[in-house]
């Protein structure tokens, strides 16, 4: 209540100020109309519209008048004869971007000139830099860029140089003109690039600031805006009392400011009253929606302190508007996951991007700190490479680059061969050792160890080679390397690819080997789903491998799809059942790290040995949820 009772305190006095604030706005707007032309940006005070002959009485500086050209261009022409497009008007910053009228749309200087600013109000900006233009040259020292340009009497030689590099060479003895011309400097990126930037230079134009008029400075002290009679030939005062002034406002206009000050303290008043009667009678109603939104900005706030403190310098951060930009508002949709939907993008260099777009956000938001904070630590040929985020409110999304052949799953699920043809053996072998490469590198090789425990033939992502990239790191957890088993306070994952000891602590310890047995468990499930092989239970690989292929593999028998396969493929085959069969023991210990599978796969299959038949089983569950935490490490 005391909350309530300082609202409605201090809501008049906000209003007031409101109300006086708009009734100044508006007295000067009527005075000082806002004008434009066809094309180019609006006019309004200083500067003021004049057709043929300026009207009797205006508001702006004297100097400032500007006339719309036969194309409906805004055009600014100081002293007669010189003529100046008005590209763009600063009002905040009091600039103005001018393209000289002879050189816009040029691919060559023409009558090159400088805008004679003489005793106008208006000085040349810090954002200006000014070339020399010399031509018809007898000599000119060695490395200036020299062009064919305009014919300037015998010659047709034309060179340009910038600022003092050609300190000790005399141009004007060596050449028949000069001429200095103002560019932005933003526009000139390098002195090598002069030759192909200078015309498109010239084509932007310069930038100009203006102050306020010498003869206008009483005026605009007075909280006038400065006008001028063409008929009386003297400087207007326009006052917030709709009165004209000769040269300053004074206190004539005070009783209606105090009139404006009591009507506005009034409603002001009325309207807080009002205010404060709708949020008693609403209040209980209000209060869970105002603590839902209270919560959502906290948990927003939280992700943005935490990504500021411990974020990517190198990862580019785009808005939402450039994320809908850069997706063609969500045009073409790639696929959808528990969090959000992926759609296909293209950045400005015209190169191709998958960008993530999260609809929904469990807890605090951790998987998308996950995602941006574990990817960006990672540098690897087999981990997928994020490009970009999008932090805005609810509104998030990731950038990654575009994996044109989609997700292994689409392939080892195959249900129609000439959509997807099927994978040979040999690819399927550098599939599966360059995603044990890329567990090694997040395992072992990253400053931080990266434990993903979502790996499932969904998240390896192939590029248009076919090499496999590791994705999705929205369950990943990061520890340090000191620490064999960390501490989770939730089971994470996929049924059918998740460690025994992930969701039942009596199995062991959480490490990088529950990462081990999720990999075993997609393996396996490559080497039976390219024979289409019958899949139970949501695609998991236990169903059909784990017991089933072990007595054919313990008795040495041979395999039921061993008919038409060569030498050389079967041998492929053994290996990774041998090698899935090795990951996926039941114990953590009793499995190899990836380092070691790696060197299983690149090995002989005569060095294997048989692993112990593992014990396999998953919890009755269908979805497993990341617990609620504030906990980001």
């Amino acid at each position: 209540m005391f909350k309530l009772a300082f609202i409605c305190f201090v809501a008049p006095l906000f209003l007031l100020f409101t109300n006086t604030s708009s009734s100044h706005n508006t007295s000067s707007s009527t005075n000082c109309p806002t004008y434009h032309c066809k094309n180019g940006p609006n006019i309004s005070y200083p500067f003021w519209l004049s057709q043929g002959s300026p009207p009797d009485q205006y508001c702006g500086y004297p100097e400032f008048g500007l006339i719309c050209s036969d194309h409906g261009d805004p055009i600014f022409s100081p002293p007669p004869g010189y003529y100046y497009y008005v590209k763009n008007v600063d009002y905040g910053k009091h600039s103005l971007n001018l393209v000289d009228f002879d050189t816009a749309n040029q691919t060559c200087p023409r009558a090159l000139h400088k805008v004679p600013l003489g005793n106008l109000p208006l000085s040349q900006s810090s954002l200006n830099l000014n070339l020399g233009f010399y031509y018809n040259c007898t000599s000119y020292p060695s490395g200036v860029p020299s062009i064919k340009c305009l014919s300037f009497g015998v010659k047709e030689s034309f060179v340009f140089v910038m600022g003092n590099e050609t300190k000790g060479f005399d141009w004007l003895e060596n050449c028949e003109a000069n001429v200095m011309v103002t560019v932005m400097k933003d526009q000139i990126t390098s002195d090598n690039g002069l030759m192909h930037q200078f015309a498109g230079a010239i084509s932007e134009g310069f930038v100009l600031e203006w102050r306020t008029s010498s003869n206008c400075v009483e005026c605009e002290a007075s909280n006038g805006l400065c006008g001028y009679s063409n008929t009386r030939k003297e400087v207007l005062c326009f006052c917030n009392d709709g009165t004209t002034r000769s040269n300053k406002c004074d206190a004539g206009g005070s009783s209606t400011g105090l009139s404006r000050l009591i009507i506005g303290l009034v409603a002001g008043g009325i309207g807080a009253l009002l205010i404060c009667i709708l949020l008693c009678i609403f209040r209980r109603q209000l209060s869970p929606f105002v603590s839902k939104i209270w919560t959502t900005r906290k948990i927003d706030k939280d992700i943005e302190a935490f990504i500021r403190n411990n974020g990517p310098l190198a990862i580019k951060r785009y808005s939402y508007s450039e994320i809908k930009k850069m997706t063609n508002f969500f045009k073409s949709k790639l696929g959808q996951g528990g969090y959000g939907q992926v759609y296909k993008g293209n950045l400005n260099n015209n190169s191709l991007v998958a960008v993530k777009v999260l609809t929904a956000s469990k807890g605090n938001g951790e998987e998308f700190i996950n995602e941006v904070i574990s990817i960006s630590r990672t540098s690897h040929v087999n981990i997928v490479k994020l490009l970009g985020f999008c932090l805005e409110g609810k509104k998030k999304a990731l950038i990654y680059e575009f994996m044109p052949n989609g997700s292994l799953e689409k392939f080892i699920h195959n249900k129609s061969f000439e959509t997807n043809p099927p994978l040979s053996w040999e690819r399927l072998h550098r599939i599966a050792e360059g995603i044990a490469k890329g567990l090694e590198y997040l395992h072992k090789g990253c400053n931080t160890r990266i434990l993903h425990f979502d790996i499932k033939p969904s998240n390896i992502l192939l590029d248009k080679n076919f090499c496999p990239k590791i994705s999705d790191f929205g369950l990943a957890k990061l520890c340090s390397k000191t620490h064999s088993i960390i501490s989770l306070c939730d089971a994470r994952g996929t049924i059918g690819y998740i460690a025994p000891e992930v969701w039942n602590r009596n199995f062991g310890g959480v490490s990088h080997k529950s990462d081990v047995y999720s990999y075993g468990m997609m393996i396996l499930e490559v080497v039976g789903g390219r024979q289409n092989v019958s899949i139970e239970a949501s695609h998991s690989s236990e169903t059909y491998f784990p017991h089933w292929i072990y007595k054919h593999i313990e008795v040495g028998s041979n395999l039921p799809w061993h008919d038409g396969m060569t030498t050389e493929e079967n041998e492929i085959c053994k290996k990774m059942i041998m090698v899935g069969l090795w990951c996926i023991q039941t114990i953590p210990s009793d499995r190899p790290p990836m380092s070691r599978v790696v060197e299983m796969l690149e090995g002989s299959i005569d060095q294997f040995q048989i692993p112990p038949k593992p014990f396999v089983f998953s919890p009755m569950i269908t979805e497993v949820d990341i617990c609620t935490t504030s906990n980001f490490d």
